[in-house]
């Protein structure tokens, strides 16, 4: 749940590794979160909603703060760093456009 403060949601990551695994939905895919920091976020932002980021990075606004997601799993996939994820996605996915939504749940 985005609504959640990002330390938290942090927490649970680390907490849910291996198993269960926390599980999100990035543009429509079912993704598992493996790691990621807690970052400032702008409180104007809705939770859930992408944020502008440099090339390879994927910061997504909290409830309170943010993430940026480090490590992630497509289904039927493997681990990957975001940064390999993103390289497989189209430009400006992940960069603000809003392009993140629903929820992560542990």
């Amino acid at each position: 749940d985005w609504q959640q403060p990002a330390a938290l949601l942090e927490r649970r990551m680390r907490a849910f590794d291996p198993f269960p695994g926390c599980t999100a939905t990035l543009a429509g895919q079912a993704v598992k979160l493996w790691r990621a920091r807690v970052v400032e976020g702008d409180g104007d932002l809705v939770p859930g909603q992408s944020l502008p980021a440099d090339a390879g990075r994927l910061v997504v606004a909290c409830g309170q703060g943010a993430l940026e997601l480090l490590e992630l799993q497509r289904a039927g996939g493997r681990r990957m760093d975001v940064r390999d994820f993103l390289l497989g996605h189209p430009p400006g996915f992940g960069s603000g456009s809003g392009s993140t939504s629903g929820s992560a749940s542990g």
